[in-house]
């Protein structure tokens, strides 16, 4: 039995041994934004054996947005890099001993759950070749969105809103958190924002929202009638294709 526990032991040391240490840089990039770091709480990665399936590191990006000007401003060169010491990322070291073929999962934004999406890339690791610097980029698509007004579920009197425009206010932010403005790097004058209202399940309006603060937009209509009453809001960039949404339920009563 000794001899047993001794050849096992044996064998799994020799294994650890062979494995070798192999680091890859992670980052995830906002569609025509900046990076996804620490103020946004991060993008999570998750690194898998395709084979099997076993999950070889696992983590969040961590680290700035990046450099607004090298990013959004300066023109592309073929081996210039977009990313800093600085720049948000997550360094995976994984222990492998023969070359790899991994899945590489981004979920993002982390802690904004209904504008989260999922991408993935899949690329063989070399053991001991480290892909650093720049590393693997993977976009995240779309707008965070957040309904302000009306708050879900809210009970509304009919005698308090009526004969007086009832306000729809939401935040929209980039997916790295990047602010929308007029006139700025993320132009609120190119996005359209609109809400789909309906009542009972039937459409009654789309309302135009405009931005009247950075990244705060709003819009209005009259309410006459009470009911259960649906907003769901959108956010559409043409150029981009960027997309997000956002959707709140409320009731007007007697």
């Amino acid at each position: 039995m000794k001899a047993l526990i001794l050849i096992t032991a044996f064998l799994f040391s020799n294994m650890m041994i062979s494995a070798t240490e192999t680091k890859i840089m992670i980052r995830a990039k906002a569609r025509d934004a900046k990076f996804i770091g620490t103020s946004l709480g991060g993008a999570h990665i998750i690194i898998r054996n395709k084979l099997n399936q076993r999950i070889l590191a696992e983590g969040n990006t961590t680290g700035s947005t990046g450099n607004t000007d090298l990013i959004m401003k300066t023109p592309k060169i073929r081996g210039n890099s977009i990313a800093d010491e600085q720049t948000g990322g997550f360094m995976a070291a994984v222990d492998i001993d023969e070359p790899t073929f991994v899945n590489i999962e981004v979920i993002s934004p982390l802690n904004s759950k209904q504008a989260q999406a999922v991408v993935s890339t899949e690329l063989w690791l070399i053991p001991g070749k480290h892909i650093l610097g720049e590393g693997i980029i993977l976009e995240i698509p779309g707008y965070i969105i957040d309904i302000l007004k009306p708050r879900t579920h809210k009970y509304i009197a009919l005698n308090s809103i009526k004969d007086k425009p009832f306000q729809f206010q939401a935040n929209i932010v980039m997916m790295c958190g990047c602010v929308i403005d007029k006139g700025g790097v993320w132009n609120s004058d190119e996005i359209e924002v609109k809400g789909i209202l309906k009542k009972d399940g039937k459409l009654v309006k789309n309302i135009d929202m405009v931005l009247v603060s950075t990244n705060l937009f709003e819009g209005s209509h009259m309410i006459s009638s009470p009911g259960n009453y649906e907003l769901v809001l959108y956010a559409y960039h043409e150029k981009t294709g960027n997309t997000g949404v956002d959707k709140v339920n409320y009731v007007v009563f007697e």
